[in-house]
């Protein structure tokens, strides 16, 4: 069995511009790549023909294995910083990471560094780390070995090619950035003292030529056999060259301290994330401080022009008109654009080929765009488009076609003649003599625009066309072109269904960004970066928390979901926002009151479920102001489905039943009429016997509306039907009659590709499971964690609350659990649900999370806060129990 196979990033790529067929090193061998190799060695030791499956000493358990190897993971790929981090700052994370071996593999690596002292030992050393890539002999696929092509299996291919691949002087200066990478950090962590280092440096340094060489010549054969490893995996995983050969002044230095530059793939994933983050929040980035960053960047890597298109991109965003024009200037000169510019394209080509007059006239426009310069704008345009058709580089005419209707729509200019002229005329006439006016002209580009970006197949600038014309077609109405003899159109040309499809059309970006190759195979680093930003959080609290007694267990396994990066690109956000919004306003022209009175009921059931019922009412005062519930069916029906809910989550159970009997008033009497009103009509009645504890009532009524929707072949309400029993015999202490229930409504759910209700089927399979008794506690924790991502990525508050406190109670109810090993397992869990029900007012969920938690505080010892939650418990116990002003459940 492999280990992390297949988790290369961008492996499988072949593309020629990146493997390493130059002669340089694929990677620039630093002292911070030998400790990273040295844990790869210890997280994956050279395998053994027919040895155990479990995991290799010091690890306790598969999951300690596997936390360490994605720890390892994320330093290869991590693009947080230019600079490799100090061995202080890796030894902490490694600490926080590493909590259950009492810092074995930090002393085990401070150990290993220390026995480094001559070319001999590090040659010994890559040495080993050929056992680790090599399988044995006789090995099946049982045994645990690193696969080579993965992610660490390629980065110990490359470090192991770029030790081969220096001379005799810079293995010797390795050694001696090592040493000044070990004795930068605090003096537990020291080498071999400075003197005997010297003199042994000395006395190889001294030598004579021929023995050098014989020395060298041994590393060489030592190693040839893995030439050819390297040449293949470089175009296999698209990794970087380094920034300077071997040959060169091999470590960047600044105040005779190490400064070691990352991989050239982590430098460019650095300079896209600063990209990414001008982007999306621009005031956030301090402009002088980030200049300076980049100017040290550029000090290190002169090569490294895409510095100046970044330090543009701050000007820009500065309003430095000056500074933004001349570092573009500099790009475009030191560069000639070759390296590219930013942005993410979801094509599944590159969208400009760069390296070209007219990329850089293209930024030229909008910078003189953005600074409020139309003509100037127009004129570097209509520059680009000459140059354009010039060099045949239709992507960038597409773009800049795009960029002047831009220009055209948003600013707007009162005579375009002299600077569009013929022939690269967008037309003052089209061939009839007739002038065209700005807003003709416009229209014109837009359609040339969406033809060559549906011809070269540019989806972000297919649906930025598409939306320009939605928002043409809701601004102006187009009348024709010839409006003169015969042939001529009375008709003006402006429909409503054409501003719905061009709508539509435009959300084709995100479908083709989800679905592109592109955007699915390339990890850019995000990720990485984010876990070890949350792993630096847990080492600081570490530190902070070092003198406790009470062992922390850290949550940066638990990545939660806003933590993680964004897959998708800015400019993609911002076009499809801009759709929904232009969406919203042809609504509000050409729809009907009907449709446009169902949009607003679907948005404010959305508020109340994941926004709570203030935020929900606040939306629905504006609806009725809009549609008067005497006018419109459906603002009234969600009027008492919000307060029929919160009247249920307070206890107030006769204001429920009142609602349940105007639902019932509103229903036809005919059979066969307003099935769907009846229907929920008769779940809600279910649901307030349910929380009257009237068991038998609610389940004749549950048993009755799974009859009629099983008629009328309503299989979600079937559906929710069965959950609703199972959750009624739940409650009722017949557990195991409530098994088959569940069990049904999981089935349906996975029979009609239910996710989110399959989800809630499952938590509640959890539940009764867990009221079989603690010898179950074991399933149902499996179940929940089954449910766990998808309630939490799409589940409301109640259904998330409810999920948490279920994951508590699996634990509180294992016998093998213990709470004070783990507190923040059972504690964190229920600090959640309890902030989620004080928004909903859900008394007796809300009772019952803070029974968990006095009971969690009980077993730590904490009186304090057990005496809180218990007061907390008595609170919401009291006002379920004994509810008082039952009509305030009527007013919003």
């Amino acid at each position: 069995m492999s280990l992390f196979a297949g988790v290369g990033g961008g492996a499988g790529s072949a593309d020629p511009a990146s493997a390493g067929g130059t002669g340089r090193a694929l990677l620039e061998l630093t002292p911070h790549k030998i400790v990273v190799c040295h844990l790869v060695q210890v997280f994956a030791p050279p395998a053994q023909a027919g040895g155990d499956s479990v995991p290799p000493f010091p690890f306790e358990s598969v999951a300690h294995h596997n936390r360490i190897g994605l720890f390892l993971f994320t330093l290869t790929r991590s693009c947080d910083d230019f600079r490799e981090p100090s061995l202080e700052e890796l030894l902490r994370q490694l600490k926080v990471v590493d909590d259950l071996t009492n810092g074995w593999l930090c002393e085990q690596l401070t150990s290993t560094l220390s026995a480094l002292n001559s070319p001999d030992d590090l040659f010994n050393f890559f040495d080993k780390l050929r056992g680790v890539l090599t399988a044995p002999e006789g090995a099946t696929a049982e045994d645990i070995f690193l696969d080579p092509n993965s992610q660490l299996g390629v980065f110990l291919r490359c470090c192991i090619l770029a030790f081969n691949s220096m001379t005799f002087e810079g293995v010797c200066h390795l050694l001696a950035d090592l040493v000044m990478y070990c004795n930068s950090t605090v003096a537990s962590y020291d080498l071999a003292e400075d003197e005997d280092f010297n003199t042994e440096m000395n006395n190889l340094m001294n030598a004579d030529i021929g023995s050098q060489a014989g020395i060298f010549e041994k590393y060489r054969q030592g190693y040839a056999s893995e030439s050819h490893m390297g040449e293949s995996s470089s175009a296999l995983t698209r990794a970087p060259m380094s920034l300077h050969d071997f040959d060169e002044a091999n470590n960047f230095k600044v105040d005779d301290n190490p400064t070691c530059l990352r991989s050239r793939w982590q430098l460019e994933a650095y300079l896209n994330q600063q990209a990414d983050i001008l982007e999306k929040d621009p005031s956030s980035v301090p402009l002088n401080s980030f200049n300076a960053t980049m100017t040290q960047l550029q000090t290190l890597a002169p090569e490294l022009h895409r510095v100046q298109f970044l330090q543009y991109l701050n000007a820009l965003c500065h309003d430095d008109y000056v500074a933004s024009l001349d570092s573009l200037h500099r790009y475009f000169d030191y560069s000639a654009g070759m390296q590219g510019l930013f942005g993410r394209s979801v094509s599944p080509m590159q969208d400009i080929v760069v390296g070209k007059y007219e990329s850089a006239l293209l930024c030229l426009g909008n910078l003189h765009c953005y600074f409020g310069h139309p003509k100037k704008a127009l004129e570097a345009f209509a520059e680009a488009v000459r140059v354009s058709q010039m060099n045949n580089d239709d992507s960038c005419l597409a773009y800049v076609l795009g960029a002047i209707s831009n220009l055209l729509s948003k600013i707007g200019m009162s005579n375009t003649v002299g600077i569009i002229s013929s022939p690269y005329s967008l037309g003052t006439n089209i061939g009839l003599g007739t002038p065209l006016s700005i807003q003709q002209q416009l229209l014109v580009l837009l359609k040339r625009s969406l033809k060559r970006a549906d011809i070269l197949k540019l989806p972000s600038l297919l649906s930025f066309d598409h939306l320009s014309l939605a928002k043409f077609d809701l601004k102006h109405v187009q009348r024709p072109l010839v409006s003169f003899g015969p042939n001529a159109s009375t008709k003006l040309r402006t429909c409503p269904a054409d501003v719905c499809k061009n709508l539509r059309l435009s959300t084709r970006v995100l479908t083709d960004f989800g679905t592109d190759a592109l955007s699915t195979s390339n990890d850019n680093g995000s990720f990485s970066t984010s876990w070890l930003r949350n792993l630096s959080a847990a080492s600081d609290s570490w530190r902070s928390s070092s003198m406790k007694s009470t062992k922390l267990h850290n949550d940066f396994d638990n990545f939660h979901y806003h933590a993680q990066p964004s897959p998708v690109p800015a400019p993609v956000l911002q076009l499809a926002g801009s759709g929904y919004l232009l969406r919203a306003t042809a609504w509000e022209h050409y729809g009907s009151s009907s449709e446009l009175s169902l949009a607003y009921v679907k948005l404010i059931q959305q508020l109340a479920v994941f926004k709570g019922y203030s935020a929900a009412f606040c939306a629905l005062k504006l609806a009725e102001k809009k549609f008067p519930s005497s006018t419109s069916l459906h603002i009234q029906l969600l009027r008492m489905q919000i307060l029929h809910e919160r009247a249920l989550h307070r206890g107030h159970l006769k204001v429920a039943q009142q609602i349940c009997d105007e639902f019932g008033v509103l229903s036809s009497s005919v059979c066969g009429v307003d099935i769907e009103l009846k229907i929920e009509a008769s779940v809600r009645r279910a649901r307030t016997l349910l929380a009257a504890k009237q068991y038998s009532q609610a389940a004749a009524v549950a048993n009755s509306l799974f009859s009629t929707c099983y008629k009328y072949n309503m299989q979600v309400e079937n559906a929710s039907v069965l959950l609703l029993l199972a959750e009624i015999h739940r409650k009722s202490d017949n557990a195991v009659l409530g098994l088959p229930y569940a069990l049904a409504s999981q089935s349906f759910c996975k029979s009609f590709n239910l996710d989110l209700l399959e989800a809630s089927a499952t938590l509640t399979l959890a539940e009764l499971w867990l009221a079989l008794g603690s010898s179950h506690a074991k399933r149902a924790l499996n179940l929940v964690h089954q449910s766990l991502p998808t309630i939490l990525g799409h589940g409301g508050l109640e259904l998330c609350a409810r999920a948490h406190i279920v994951l508590a109670k699996c634990h509180l109810s294992d016998p093998k659990f213990s709470v004070a090993e783990d507190p923040e397992a059972v504690l964190d869990p229920l600090n959640q649900a309890t902030q989620d029900l004080q928004v909903l007012e859900y008394h007796e969920m809300a009772a019952e999370a803070y029974y968990l938690k006095a009971m969690g505080y009980n077993h730590l010892g904490k009186l304090d806060e057990r005496e809180e939650a218990a007061a907390c418990f008595k609170e919401h116990i009291t006002a379920l129990e004994n509810p008082h002003n039952e009509e305030d459940s009527l007013a919003y």
